[in-house]
Parts: structure tokens; C-alpha cells; sequence
């Protein structure tokens, strides 16, 4: 008996000291750790007591640490590389002011100090939001072959007031992947552009040839590629078949490759086709299945074609002057809204495209399951709409493994019961985005 409880109580021991370990790299011996401090800067105001995460870009592991008087997060971690960011509000005489900052990559290195500086930003948000980013595509009926050429982003009206927006844009920001190779990155881990006020949007634009408005707490469709019924031939993709959706279409403008842009769904009306500024080399506007940067901006005193038709606004991806690396530079200032979409595939390999004041975070996306990047709710503002009461849907499962909405409000099933919706918005995708099973095109 002596022996039995000798080894229940070892058991017990061991599962103790297993919990506590694997809760905190603390518990490791110090001498296989290293130590990361991250000093904010860049306000005037108060610096402590903010959340600074620290990921580990390998095994995507995160850790979170206040910050001291200072301002300063010390973190003890295994070696390897890691980035940090860090989102905060301020509240001031009614107005909320959202601040984000990221590093570059950080290098940790066992029983070391690694110091690194984040330059913390003022970050802007927009009536206009991305509520939804689909283009991952999915699988044929066969299960065997990948489809891709059925993407779209649908914008919504974050507020109780109609939204009209002229010079209305879309972007890409290079390079096309976040997991290809980036030479726009200096030797201390930051971006060339970062601090300069602008980002630079890769090979072409497209941009609304009226002004675009958009009723209160509602949405707008707008078709990437493929603008006809995918799923007479593809089940698990969409129909864009709908007389209130728009589409990129513009054979004229050089993107004629009719596997991208077939002729669109005879729904669609014609006043309904996007134009487009090719500044670069391709046939077809090369968003990416994987990873893309997406940027939405408005151009202001000028129009969108003789913006990006003048030389003085191009940029070089990596620098030189191949036209086949020619950006165009959008001012931060014209900028809605942007989203940084990382691979799942490539966890490790990914960097940041936008900068701090555009988008803080990333959200991972798995492509070619016909899954979409969708927008967390705003719980707290959604649920203080009088106009809401009873209207609610709880329970949210679609998210995909851990990426959920935190709010647990299903958003489409509570707009079909005519709730509205606000969505989170702290231009940090990390926050504001999940990995969501479906479209919410899909019926």
C-alpha cells in the first residue's frame, strides 16, 4: 500500500510540475532562456501598463507582458526569432484613439539580452470597413484539383449613417505573398518604406468610375475574379450571379486573362464593372491565394487613373526600375481600410507588408478550402444598439480551429434577422479578423 501511494504521489508531482512549465517559460532552467525588452516609444502620453505581445515566428507561439512606468515589456523566452506588436486606446474627451506598433524580427539568443524599439502610431478608423476577404479558393467536386478564380471582398458600412465614397480604390502591397522573399526590409528589421507615409501597392489598381455609396449597417459585393456562377461547375464555390454585386472588368486596361475574367454573369450590370490601372507587367491583377495585402483607398483631388498613370507616384518593389516591380505609392492619409493576410502554410516564413498605422496584425488563412477572412463583432457596441434587442444570434461555430469571433455572435445569422451588426475595428487584424469555415456568399 506504502508503494501505491508512493507512486500516486509521484504522479501527482510530475503532473503538477508538468501544468506549471507549460504555462510559463519561467520555469525553465535561466540558463537555456533569453531576455527581450521592448521599449514604446512615440507617445507623449503614459506608456505603461500596455499588452505587448511577443510571437515566436516558427512555432507561432505567443507571450504577453505589461509594460513598466517606462514603458519597457521584458520577456524571458527560449532562443529563436520573434516579432512584437502591440495595440492600446486612449479615451480623451469622448474620442477614442487607437495606437498600434510592431517590430522586425527580433533574435534571441540563449542566456542574452536582445533590446528592440517599437515606434508606437496613431491609427485611424473608417466608417468603411473590409468586412469579408475571400480568394483562397477551394476544392473541386473531385476532390482533387484546386480552384482559384472565384475571389471577392465585400465592404461594409460600420455605422447608422450612409457612407458615399468617391475615387474609391483597391491595392495590393508587395510583394504578393507575405511568405516570398522581401527586399524591402533594412538591416535592422524594419520596412524601407516605414515612416515615409505611404504603401506601396504592387502592379496595378482598380478603382469604382462613380462614387460608391452604401446604405447604414450594410454591405457591398465586389467580385475579384471569375464574376459567372462558379458552382455550375465548382459546388463549393459562389455565384456571383446577383444584380447588386460589382466586378473587376476591364479587358482594355490589359487584364484580359479570361481564366481571371471571363465575361461577367449577365446580372451583373455593366455600371457595375470596375476599371483599371495596369502599371506594371501581367495579364491578370495578381492577388494572391495565399497571402495578400489588401489596401482600400479614396484619392484625393485627383483622379484614380491620373494618379496612377503619373511616373512621380511609382515605387520600386526591392528598388531598381523594373516595370515589373513598378508600385504605386498611396498615401497613409487615403487609406479606409487594409488587411494583412498571412499563410498558415507558411507560418515562419511571413513579414509584414503594411505598416504599424495601417494594419498592426496579420490573420492566418488556410487556401483552397473555400474558407474566408471575416470580421470579429463589436460586441460590446453591438449589443448597446436598442434596435437590437432579441435580435442577437449566440453560439458562433464557424470559426476554423482556434481563430474564432470572441464575441460568440453569429453576425450573418443576425442580420438575416435584421440585427445590425458593428464590427470590431482597431486596424489590427490579429484582433479584428478570424479564419472563418465559409464564405458568407455561400447558401
Amino acid at each position: 500500500m506504502k508503494k501505491i501511494r508512493y507512486i500516486l504521489l509521484c504522479l501527482v508531482y510530475c503532473g503538477v510540475v508538468s501544468i506549471f512549465s507549460s504555462c510559463s517559460e519561467e520555469a525553465q532552467p535561466s540558463i537555456t532562456l533569453g531576455e527581450v525588452m521592448i521599449q514604446l516609444s512615440g507617445l507623449d502620453e503614459d506608456l505603461s501598463d500596455m499588452n505587448v505581445q511577443l510571437r515566436n515566428i516558427t512555432t507561432n507561439s505567443v507571450f504577453i507582458e505589461r509594460t513598466n512606468q517606462q514603458g519597457v515589456a521584458t520577456f524571458r523566452v527560449t532562443p529563436g526569432i520573434y516579432e512584437a506588436a502591440v495595440s492600446a486606446s486612449r479615451n480623451s474627451e469622448g474620442i477614442t484613439y487607437i495606437y498600434n506598433g510592431t517590430s522586425g524580427q527580433v533574435v534571441v539568443q540563449k542566456g542574452q539580452q536582445a533590446t528592440t524599439t517599437i515606434q508606437m502610431r496613431c491609427a485611424t478608423t473608417s466608417q468603411v470597413v473590409i468586412k469579408e476577404l475571400y480568394c483562397g479558393g477551394c476544392m473541386s467536386d473531385n476532390g482533387v484539383d484546386k480552384f482559384q478564380y472565384d475571389k471577392c471582398v465585400i465592404l461594409y458600412n460600420n455605422s447608422s449613417e450612409p457612407a458615399s465614397l468617391s475615387n474609391l480604390c483597391f491595392g495590393i502591397a508587395a510583394p504578393a505573398n507575405a511568405q516570398a522573399n522581401n527586399n524591402n526590409y533594412t538591416a535592422d528589421g524594419h520596412l524601407t518604406y516605414e515612416g515615409e507615409g505611404f504603401i506601396p501597392v504592387w502592379n496595378g489598381i482598380w478603382y469604382f468610375p462613380e462614387t460608391l455609396t452604401i446604405a447604414p449597417y450594410s454591405q457591398v459585393v465586389i467580385n475579384i475574379h471569375g464574376a459567372i456562377n462558379n458552382t455550375l461547375t465548382y459546388s463549393q464555390s459562389i455565384d456571383y450571379g446577383n444584380s447588386e454585386y460589382y466586378c473587376m472588368f476591364d479587358p482594355e486596361s490589359g487584364y484580359n486573362n479570361s481564366s481571371y475574367y471571363p465575361t461577367p454573369s449577365e446580372w451583373i450590370p455593366t455600371n457595375h464593372y470596375l476599371k483599371a490601372v495596369e502599371v506594371g507587367v501581367a495579364n491578370a491583377w495578381p492577388f494572391s491565394v495565399s497571402s495578400p495585402a489588401l489596401v482600400v483607398f479614396q484619392t484625393k483631388d485627383v483622379t484614380p487613373a491620373e494618379y496612377a498613370q503619373n511616373v512621380n507616384n511609382y515605387w520600386y518593389d526591392g528598388g531598381g526600375s523594373n516595370s515589373v516591380k513598378r508600385c504605386v505609392k498611396v498615401p497613409n492619409e487615403w487609406i479606409v481600410d487594409a488587411i494583412e493576410v498571412y499563410s498558415k502554410d507558411y507560418q515562419s516564413s511571413c513579414v509584414k507588408r503594411l505598416t504599424a498605422d495601417v494594419d498592426a496584425g496579420y490573420v492566418f488563412m488556410t487556401n483552397y478550402k473555400g474558407h474566408s477572412i471575416y470580421r470579429n463583432v463589436d460586441q460590446e457596441a453591438t449589443e448597446g444598439l436598442v434596435e437590437n434587442k432579441d435580435l442577437l444570434v449566440y453560439n458562433y461555430v464557424l470559426g476554423v480551429d482556434d481563430s474564432t469571433d470572441p464575441s460568440g455572435i453569429d453576425a450573418e445569422a443576425s442580420r438575416q434577422r435584421g440585427a445590425h451588426i458593428i464590427y470590431q475595428d482597431t486596424n489590427n487584424a490579429t484582433n479584428d479578423f478570424h479564419e472563418r469555415q465559409l464564405c458568407s456568399l455561400r447558401k
